[in-house]
């Protein structure tokens, strides 16, 4: 749920830099008083719970882009503040990541907020190693150096994957041009977190009450971004890449077979031979738990299987506390597959230790 066009205080979390912020890039509040631990468990059996998706800043790289202070609510001065968030609500570690908002930066600037970023980021997580590891930022603007900056993050820096927008300036991530970045990631065997920036396309028809920018943007905008990955033949291309998407992979999993019908439909409308049926990439694609209700993940499980979802929680955003309870309480979920969806799916592909 983020919004270029924001940013947060000046204010940082720590000695690296690094500052938590809500989606919209905004300061996160503090948290009052003091949590209760809490350990998940499982049938009897301590689970390690691991948060796929959870937001940061670094004020540094900001100021290179000429962001501004934003201070809504107070942030996260102390890194044992956002811990205590964390105990509370059950999160053993969380895998940080920064919504993409240098997207429009010439090659040498992005060059330096990736820079800047990833080794805050290296630096925070080498701190609480048992409680953070992160996804590199890259410029994908510039394919060819996105490439290289996921390869120094992983191979040099210790990150554990990257996180990308749904879109780059208006270029669906299915654009050939940004072929050499997923060729390096399929190469790396790493995760890619895709978190949608919204549809400013839209944004005439995304005003008034409720948020639809957030609300509808979002979700539609990965949907629109998946959407392309499979009917443009990138999946085909890059079979080996692995991409987790934000918000349980917006509306396309709700409504994954009508991108079968289309092409039995319409079979004219079909300019890429795929190698499988469209909704079959769902069982290769990955996707946070985000979806708020029981039965909302009782159906993501039954459209791409149980082993392709992790939870996610958005952190800070309000909605956030019921994570670990969301997928304790979805009915017809088995030990196994609430502990791999709590923590075990995310450990194999982060490289963490259970």
């Amino acid at each position: 749920m983020s919004a270029p066009d924001r940013s947060p205080a000046n204010a940082t979390s720590s000695g690296t830099g690094v500052e938590f912020v809500d989606c919209d890039l905004t300061p996160a509040a503090s948290i009052q008083g003091q949590p209760r631990p809490r350990e998940v468990v499982v049938n009897g059996r301590r689970v390690k719970t691991v948060d796929v998706h959870a937001h940061c800043a670094v004020p540094e790289a900001l100021a290179l882009m000429g962001r501004k202070a934003d201070r809504p609510g107070l942030l996260f001065s102390q890194t044992e503040d956002r811990i205590r968030a964390m105990d509370e609500q059950g999160i053993d570690l969380e895998a940080l990541s920064i919504n993409p908002y240098w997207y429009g930066a010439d090659r040498d600037l992005a060059a330096e907020i990736i820079r800047i970023q990833n080794e805050r980021l290296a630096e925070f997580c080498a701190e609480q190693p048992e409680r953070f590891v992160a996804f590199a930022t890259v410029a994908l603007q510039h394919p060819e150096l996105a490439a290289q900056q996921l390869q120094d993050a992983v191979k040099k820096l210790g990150l554990r994957g990257a996180s990308v927008g749904g879109s780059v300036e208006d270029e669906e991530l299915a654009n050939p041009r940004f072929n050499p970045f997923w060729a390096k990631a399929e190469e790396l065997d790493v995760l890619v977190f895709i978190h949608p920036m919204g549809t400013k396309e839209l944004a005439s028809r995304v005003t008034g009450s409720g948020g639809l920018d957030n609300t509808i943007g979002n979700p539609l905008e990965t949907t629109i971004a998946l959407s392309h990955l499979i009917f443009e033949g990138t999946l085909d291309r890059f079979p080996g890449l692995k991409l987790c998407a934000a918000h349980g992979g917006g509306y396309l999993p709700s409504y994954a077979a009508r991108s079968d019908a289309i092409l039995e439909a319409f079979p004219d409308r079909r300019t890429v031979l795929l190698k499988k049926k469209p909704t079959e990439y769902l069982r290769q694609l990955y996707f946070d738990s985000l979806v708020f209700t029981p039965e909302g993940l009782r159906h993501l499980v039954a459209e791409t299987g149980s082993s392709q979802i992790m939870m996610g929680t958005d952190y800070p955003y309000p909605w956030t506390k019921t994570a670990v309870d969301h997928i304790l309480t979805t009915p017809d979920l088995t030990d196994a597959e609430r502990s791999a969806i709590l923590g075990g799916t995310a450990a194999k592909l982060l490289g963490i230790t259970p």
